[in-house]
């Protein structure tokens, strides 16, 4: 029988093609050993059973092929919420955590008590937002909504794991969803990459649901939507707060600009990238 050690030296070595290979060999041993990863540290000599060995070598070779860390273990970590992802679902990223950050400086500072998310996914944004405001603000309400039945699936079950009940979930394509409702704040982290980019062909991105990434020739689809519709739902002086490209910003300020929205703002992300813009519509 293997150690700990050895086997995780051995993924490594056999995962030379990521950028992190050292913690997805981590990641994967403990996955298949039921463990946190201190438990690396304490017990590197333990020896490993034969059956555990080749449950780990079978998602090493699986994540040789490309497949993302995430889709193997079935989990991703965002905003410290342990969150099931599956084939259905973007894995959650963590710039994606200033969009939440924004939106929580909104709802303070704003006194909101109704909010969307759309295009929820794993229900990472609207669950973060769900779990910190629950105590402080225990009458406000959000909604989740997504066009995938399977996602919808993804983050009942997030909801439930978390045991968060201040959210609603409603399966529609963006505004659709939301019917004749008003809200204070939409928040959304939709595709914005252009269909025939080359990152989608490359990494772990292949993975992913195109459903989720791709959005026209520009990767603008989707956001023209979004901010075409948004004013519709939105409560005079309401806030929609969009994830994005980092080199859309000009072409999102110039779609609110044709839209009843002011104050536009972008925020950069902790890379310096150009990443969420946010707008109010007017009162």
């Amino acid at each position: 029988m293997m150690t700990v050690s050895a086997l995780i030296e051995l993924g490594r070595k056999s995962l030379i093609h990521s950028d992190t290979a050292l913690l997805d060999a981590q990641v994967l041993l403990c996955h298949v050993l039921g463990v946190d990863r201190s438990y690396l540290y304490k017990a590197p000599e333990e020896k490993v059973p034969d059956h555990v060995r080749q449950a780990y070598q079978k998602l090493v070779n699986q994540r040789q092929q490309g497949v993302p860390v995430s889709y193997l273990t079935g989990n991703k970590e965002f905003w410290s919420l342990d969150l099931k992802v599956d084939k259905y679902t973007l894995i959650p990223r963590p710039e994606t955590e200033l969009l939440v950050e924004i939106a929580l400086e909104i709802i303070h500072q704003q006194s909101i008590r109704s909010i969307a998310d759309l295009g929820t996914g794993t229900g990472a944004v609207a669950l973060a937002l769900a779990s910190e405001i629950r105590k402080d603000f225990p009458d406000c309400s959000i909604i989740a909504t997504d066009i995938s039945p399977e996602a919808l699936e993804i983050a009942k079950e997030n909801m439930e794991n978390l045991e968060i009940n201040n959210l609603i979930l409603k399966q529609g394509n963006w505004c659709k969803a939301l019917d004749d409702t008003r809200l204070d704040l939409i928040v959304s982290n939709p595709p914005y990459i252009a269909e025939n980019h080359s990152c989608l062909k490359e990494g772990d991105v292949r993975y992913e649901p195109m459903l989720a990434l791709k959005s026209g020739s520009d990767g603008l689809n989707a956001i023209r939507e979004i901010i075409h519709t948004a004013p519709e739902h939105l409560n005079p002086g309401g806030w929609l707060l969009l994830e994005h490209g980092h080199d859309q910003k000009q072409a999102i300020h110039e779609l609110l600009g044709r839209e009843d929205f002011h104050k536009v703002e972008t925020r950069r992300d902790y890379a310096g990238l150009d990443r969420v813009t946010l707008a109010q519509v007017r009162q």
